[in-house]
C-alpha cells in the first residue's frame, strides 16, 4: 500500500460538498421562479403556444437538471475543486453587462456578434476563421430565429448607419 491510498477516502465515504449543494439549489430556485413566473404570462392561447411556454419548459429543463446532478453527486461525489477563477467570472460578468449596455446602440446582432467573438477568440482561444463563422451564425441566425420564426423583436442600432443595412 502507497501512502496516498491510506490518505484517500474512499469514493463511497466522501461527501457532497456544501458549495455544491448550494449550487445545485441555486438552480432547482431559479428554475423554479421561472416556472411560476412564466404561468402567469400563459401557456397557451387559442392561436398556440403563449408567451409563457418557452420560459415554463425553460423552467423545467433547469429544474429537471439540478435534479439529475444532485442525484449524480449523491451516488459519486466529485473530488474536491481548486476553486472558482475569479478571472473567467469576472470577465464573464463584465462582457454581459456590456452587452446589455451597447445593445440597444449598436442593436442586437452587431453586439452579440462582437460578444461571442470576444469569448471566441479571445477567452476560447479558436482560430480567427471558426470565431468568425460561429459568431456571424450564432448572432445573424438568432436574430432572425427571433425575428422571423418567433416574432419576436429584438432591438436594432439607434445609429442611423447601422440601422440602414439592416443592424
Amino acid at each position: 500500500m502507497t501512502t496516498e491510498s491510506l490518505m484517500t477516502k474512499p469514493e463511497s465515504a466522501r461527501r457532497v460538498a456544501p458549495s455544491v449543494l448550494v449550487g445545485i439549489a441555486a438552480f432547482a430556485l431559479v428554475g423554479l421562479y421561472v416556472l411560476a413566473s412564466s404561468i402567469t404570462l400563459g401557456l397557451w392561447t387559442s392561436l398556440g403556444p403563449g408567451a409563457g411556454l418557452f420560459p415554463f419548459a425553460m423552467g423545467a429543463l433547469l429544474v429537471a437538471m439540478s435534479a439529475v446532478w444532485l442525484v449524480q453527486e449523491l451516488r459519486r461525489p466529485s473530488a474536491k475543486g481548486e476553486g472558482v477563477d475569479r478571472g473567467v467570472v469576472i470577465s464573464v460578468t463584465v462582457s454581459l453587462v456590456i452587452l446589455a449596455s451597447v445593445m440597444d446602440l449598436l442593436g442586437f446582432q452587431l453586439s452579440m456578434f462582437l460578444f461571442l467573438l470576444y469569448h471566441l477568440k479571445i477567452r476560447g482561444r479558436r482560430t480567427w476563421v471558426s470565431s468568425l463563422v460561429i459568431a456571424l451564425l450564432g448572432s445573424v441566425g438568432a436574430f432572425y430565429a427571433f425575428n422571423n420564426g418567433l416574432n419576436v423583436a429584438l432591438p436594432v442600432s439607434s445609429l442611423a448607419p447601422l440601422n440602414v443595412i439592416g443592424f
